[in-house]
């Protein structure tokens, strides 16, 4: 996507703080392209198969769900979204949280598929927004085919009655599914300054997704808060709590494992 962090000469739009927030670290940190370096073509072969099957599914179950529609669905349909919303930002939060806090990117399978883009985020913030659409909900597609396919099933075994009955419950779910695939992009688009269409920026002006500014807050070393990426509605009741620091203390104390050890292992390569 053209216009990203990593020009702010090109972006009047940007205050000063802005401009100075778009400069930090970039693509030609040492660690920055280690990581990089890293995406493997048989990443990118299972990226491509979750996105076109998640996509086909999604679209396999809207259909469903428009043609059981009935008025009298209606309120418990808006709680479902709301619902939806709330939970997909929590566990974007928890995986977030997770990816950015624990592991290491030499970890067997998950370091170099998983927690590698986690690792390259924190030293180049505007790599994602040179991604494309495979690579940026790769794999949040393969983490929701599990639930889409459930869904078609249901849609495909369950008697009307049935599904009449389920109707709100599986309206809920596909507002959880619908979030949760794509909050990466929601997330990249937290970080693309202009070139936005006007619809997501009104979404973010108006917080249904996660804001440019708010999630800025994330990006101040040492990443240590503010994980919730789909709507970012829960970062502020949960840094009031504490919520991540004491996870965290908790793990440290049962495992004896510091937090965000490897983080800062790839953030001080320079060479």
């Amino acid at each position: 996507m053209a216009g990203a962090e990593d020009g702010p000469g090109q972006q009047p739009e940007l205050d000063e703080d802005e401009a100075a927030y778009c400069r930090r670290w970039g693509a030609q940190h040492a660690g920055a392209r280690e990581l990089a370096s890293l995406y493997s073509p048989g990443k990118r072969f299972q990226e491509w198969c979750c996105v076109v099957l998640c996509l086909s599914l999604i679209a396999h179950n809207l259909v469903h769900l428009l043609l059981l529609a009935h008025w009298e669905h209606t309120p418990l349909v808006m709680l479902g979204v709301v619902a939806g919303a709330l939970i997909a930002d929590f566990l974007s939060g928890l995986v977030h949280w997770g990816a950015d806090t624990w592991g290491s990117v030499e970890l067997p399978i998950v370091g170099k598929a998983f927690i590698r883009p986690f690792r390259e985020h924190h030293i180049d913030p505007t790599a994602i927004t040179r991604h494309d659409f495979i690579e940026t909900n790769g794999d949040n597609c393969l983490l929701t085919l599990l639930p889409l396919l459930n869904m078609a099933y249901t849609f495909h075994t369950q008697s009307p009655e049935a599904l009449e009955q389920l109707y709100p419950w599986e309206c809920f779910i596909f507002c959880l599914i619908i979030f949760g695939t794509f909050t990466n992009q929601i997330h990249k688009w937290s970080h693309t300054y202009f070139g936005l269409p006007r619809w997501v920026t009104l979404l973010q002006d108006w917080h249904v997704i996660l804001p440019r500014k708010h999630h800025r807050i994330h990006h101040v070393s040492p990443h240590e808060t503010y994980f919730c990426i789909t709507t970012g509605w829960l970062n502020y009741p949960l840094e009031k709590i504490g919520f991540w620091r004491r996870l965290e203390d908790l793990i440290q104390g049962l495992t004896g494992e510091k937090p965000r050890a490897d983080d800062m292992k790839w953030a001080q390569k320079i060479k």
